[in-house]
């Protein structure tokens, strides 16, 4: 594969770090654009792309040798891809922690940002948006524009998820306190976050927020109309201490609930007008809109 100044952000005149340079590289084999077996450009070309010295880039190949990602490092031809790096993301689902966090990253690297979103509570999308946050601080990807959409329950109905296993009327309402107080705070977090971009970078951002009158079975992350990232929420028996106060132990109640961070996110991508993938992600985004534009309500964050 040949990387070329096109496919990287680079930080104009600002020298890029080992670190960063490592990041950059660790972000394609993520992606696939860097399989196994895969040979890397030289020093000099890498050299050349970041506009940094070759010393900079062997601490940054050091760095990803020590990883096991990279082989070879050390001897006189370019390293290559380990055949222990992990598989793309695309391929070998991984928690949605750890999978969405890299693909924002690379969603970021466009002018205009437009992410939609199906979820159960916004957490997983908070968290994951340290990524690109950092970046863009980093001046590693500039977009002009954020579009973010987001469906979350309805506060009025009543969830398929957290319940308690007995049926437990005063836990049962217990339990969806928690959980709104979840939904606003992180809502809140989420959108602060995206917000302090206008005025840090003068990045025209917009985040909305709409209800849906049924729990959502999956989780869905739409990323400029190009991937799609899809989770089932599976139930499972938990115990979950509610407390009283700061100075009461509270009430351990046993609960059916969805553990949304560690579970597997499936990547479609747009690869062909005939590719099952590119289907997905153009149905998943009818979906999305026909959602948005009909059954779902307004949503305040409160």
């Amino acid at each position: 594969m040949v990387v070329t100044q096109e496919n990287v952000a680079v930080n104009g005149s600002r020298k890029l770090t080992p670190q960063g340079i490592a990041d950059t590289l660790r972000e394609r084999i993520r992606a696939g654009e860097l399989k196994a077996g895969d040979r890397l450009p030289t020093q000099a070309e890498l050299a050349e792309e970041f506009g940094v010295e070759r010393g900079t880039v062997r601490q940054a190949m050091k760095k990803l040798q020590s990883e096991g990602l990279l082989s070879n490092v050390s001897k006189g031809s370019p390293p290559r891809v380990a055949d222990s790096a992990p598989a793309p993301v695309s391929q070998v689902p991984q928690p949605s922690m750890v999978a969405l966090a890299p693909r924002l990253g690379a969603a970021f690297g466009e002018k205009e940002v437009r992410i939609d979103v199906v979820s159960y509570t916004a957490e997983t999308l908070m968290l994951a948006l340290g990524e690109p946050v950092r970046l863009i601080h980093e001046g590693r990807v500039g977009p002009e524009s954020i579009k973010v959409r987001i469906l979350l329950p309805s506060s009025d109905i009543k969830l398929a998820f957290p319940v308690p296993v007995e049926g437990d009327a005063q836990s049962a309402d217990r339990l969806h306190r928690r959980w709104l107080a979840q939904r606003n705070t992180q809502g809140q977090v989420l959108r602060h976050n995206l917000r302090a971009l206008r005025s840090s970078h003068g990045i025209d951002v917009e985040v909305g927020f709409r209800a849906l009158p049924f729990t959502p079975p999956v989780k869905l992350y739409l990323l400029n109309g190009q991937e799609a990232l899809f989770a089932y929420y599976t139930p499972r028996e938990q115990q979950l201490e509610l407390e009283e106060d700061a100075a009461s132990e509270g009430e351990v109640v046993h609960l059916y609930d969805v553990p949304g961070i560690k579970a597997p996110l499936f990547s479609f991508e747009r690869s062909g007008p005939s590719s099952r993938d590119n289907v997905f992600v153009e149905e998943s985004q009818k979906w999305f809109d026909a959602l948005w534009a009909t059954i779902a309500t307004d949503l305040t964050l409160s």
